[in-house]
């Protein structure tokens, strides 16, 4: 988040209306709240704990505990790129390779645009069809450099159409 953004705590209202202000709902509003926002920035944090009467050290020791959540702001678009062992004997590596010189970015790190963040995991489950990539919760199999090139394409494609739609 840029210093320029500000966050709009108000949307924190429907989430505590949702689950309350007790200490134990602290999970159920963290994934909320994520939701809303995408990610957990520290002034959602701060309110959170502000309303659960929960030090901050603790909402922070549950958020960094979980890998479901997020402290910093993601893609639009989220590629998942398996690296577990059948998906790497079957060029995972490549794939990730062809992601990062294509998005500009490594593996981890979200484009300056905010178009795109790129992970890489260690087993989705879909060995069968490895190698696998996991696009906004879409799994694709069998998949190679070229394909991810078209899906990329694709994936901007479909920016640049509801650009135009909301002109």
């Amino acid at each position: 988040m840029s210093e320029q953004e500000t966050v709009d705590l108000s949307k924190l209202g429907a989430v505590f209306q949702e689950y309350g202000e007790e200490k134990g709902a602290l999970i159920p509003v963290l994934q909320a709240a994520q939701g809303v926002y995408g990610y957990l920035p520290r002034e959602v944090l701060q309110e959170i704990g502000r309303c659960l009467k929960a030090p901050l050290s603790q909402v922070y020791g549950v958020v960094t505990f979980y890998g479901q959540f997020y402290l910093e702001r993601r893609g639009r678009n989220i590629i998942r790129c398996c690296d577990g062992t059948a998906c790497h004997v079957r060029g995972a590596v490549n794939i990730i390779h062809a992601l990062e010189e294509r998005l500009g970015i490594k593996a981890g790190q979200t484009t300056p645009d905010y178009g795109f963040t790129l992970e890489v995991v260690y087993c989705l489950g879909s060995c069968a069809l490895a190698p696998v990539v996991v696009v906004n919760d879409h799994i694709i199999g069998h998949m190679t450099p070229e394909r991810m090139s078209e899906v990329i394409d694709h994936l901007l494609a479909q920016e640049l159409e509801g650009q135009l739609e909301g002109a």
